[in-house]
């Protein structure tokens, strides 16, 4: 009798919240449309994800002529209390070197 093929479980070590937030670091200009493609997501799931990062207070935007320039919260601590302690400056300061 043959062994089933094994399947491979799809994770990531990053969550899309913290690839959105990674993207708007790089560049405070950027377009939601250009998040999408280079998160691999929807624009309507970047909305949701950078609504969701204005609501905790990890990101702000100011409307600047037709373009949104984002400034992301660097003091702030990560929410999840198994990551308390770093600040999202921390996590930035890692993941953008």
């Amino acid at each position: 009798m043959e062994n089933p093929p094994a399947t491979t479980r799809q994770w990531t070590f990053l969550t899309n919240h913290a690839r959105v937030l990674v993207q708007i670091a790089r560049d405070p200009g950027i377009r939601v449309r250009d998040i999408a493609a280079r998160c691999l997501l929807t624009e309507r799931a970047v909305q949701r994800i950078i609504a969701d990062l204005e609501a905790e207070g990890y990101l702000t935007h100011e409307r600047q002529g037709r373009a949104n320039h984002y400034s992301v919260i660097a003091g702030k601590q990560l929410r999840h209390p198994a990551d308390a302690g770093p600040t999202i400056a921390e996590l930035l300061a890692a993941l953008l070197r």
